[in-house]
């Protein structure tokens, strides 16, 4: 590797202002004139509807850095000094709503505690929405919120307020859940993609491929057999450690829809370098593998609902990685790759058989409602 020149805090917090300034002036153009399927995937087509319309309309300096939760200011603790909170929503409308390792409830509660946690908050409170059709079982309702209740009480949170509404049989497809989160951002922790600088080092905390592959499976649609079941789970208790025990994290992400290669690419864009990864390194299970490969999937792109990536200093990697391998849901964590000065926003993996290729986002949409 070629050594990196290391700049002095103050330039380093400059070029993150500049690259959000630059992000903030770019102006995507929505081609199609109707939604398609891939505008929800988790790729181009996503991103491209986001920064086009949902970010043209509401643009506002919270909103920019387009994180995983946005951090609000918030004046008058006990001290008379600021606190940071982190706000965050989500929707879910996967289907199966109950499929192997979990279903449409305890998947909420995860998922948007772990939008949370990736952005150094303390998750505290949720609200839920519900959007039922006509005729949906409430045996299945009460399923769903028993599981809701118990991943809540898992994650040392609370369902404070929500909202319910039934609309007519064929207008939805059985129960969607919309959630909005609030969590405290210890004081001196501010992560982001932008952040990431060459040297840096990139790692999962575990196997990925998981979620998405199992919801496909359980449609019932391909006659593949394969043990595999969802990785949802509540990642705030293994942010906790990590931030706790290892300074020099600059972001984290979970990987959800888009999978890894989705966050990768986000990094390289926002950070303005390259990301480089190892295809030996990255951890997969093989039966995810051996699906994966039946369905002409790659695993990086596959959804995963219980597995972050974060990008750390170079120097404090292996710290990093044992302190995720402390934690059970980081048992089977990796380092993957690192991040390079070149090729400026793009991403290279370096495959099994010695070559070097593109990892580019996704463009179709190979799992449609995987969360």
């Amino acid at each position: 590797m070629t050594e990196q020149r290391v700049l002095p805090a103050g330039d380093r917090e400059q070029q993150v202002l500049d690259r959000i300034e630059r992000a903030r002036r770019r102006r995507p153009k929505l081609r199609e004139e109707r939604i398609t399927m891939s505008h929800g995937a988790g790729g181009k087509a996503t991103q491209t509807l986001i920064e086009a319309i949902f970010l043209e309309a509401f643009r506002n300096p919270l909103l920019e850095p387009l994180e995983d939760a946005a951090r609000l200011p918030v004046t008058g603790d006990k001290a008379g000094g600021a606190v940071t909170m982190a706000l965050t929503t989500d929707s879910f409308v996967v289907s199966p709503l109950f499929f192997p390792g979990g279903n449409i409830g305890d998947l909420a509660v995860n998922g948007t505690v772990n939008d949370l946690a990736v952005a150094g908050a303390t998750p505290m409170y949720l609200s839920a929405g519900f959007i039922l059709e006509e005729g949906f079982p409430v045996a299945d309702l009460t399923r769903i919120a028993e599981s809701m209740r118990d991943a809540a009480a898992v994650a040392g949170v609370a369902v404070v307020t929500g909202d319910t509404k039934v609309v007519q049989k064929g207008k939805a497809d059985g129960c969607y859940i919309s959630t909005a989160g609030v969590g405290a951002v210890p004081a001196g922790v501010d992560l982001g993609v932008a952040r990431a600088r060459p040297g840096d080092k990139v790692l999962v905390s575990g196997p990925i491929g998981d979620h998405g592959v199992t919801i496909m499976l359980a449609r019932g649609e391909l006659d593949i057999e394969a043990d595999v079941v969802s990785d949802t789970a509540p990642l705030a208790g293994l942010v906790a450690g990590l931030l706790g025990a290892v300074p020099g994290v600059r972001a984290l992400r979970d990987a959800t829809r888009g999978g890894v290669a989705t966050i990768l690419n986000e990094i390289a864009k926002a950070a303005d370098v390259g990301v480089l990864i190892a295809e030996n390194a990255i951890p997969v299970r093989d039966p995810v593998r051996g699906a994966a490969e039946l369905l002409g999937i790659d695993p990086l792109y596959v959804a995963c609902e219980g597995r972050l990536v974060a990008v750390v200093a170079g120097e404090r990697a292996e710290q990093a990685l044992a302190t995720l391998r402390a934690h059970p849901l980081g048992a089977q964590a990796a380092i993957i790759g690192e991040v390079t000065a070149e090729p400026v926003g793009l991403v290279t993996i370096k495959t099994a058989f010695g070559g070097t290729r593109i990892v580019d986002l996704l463009v179709g949409d190979p799992l449609p409602r995987i969360c």
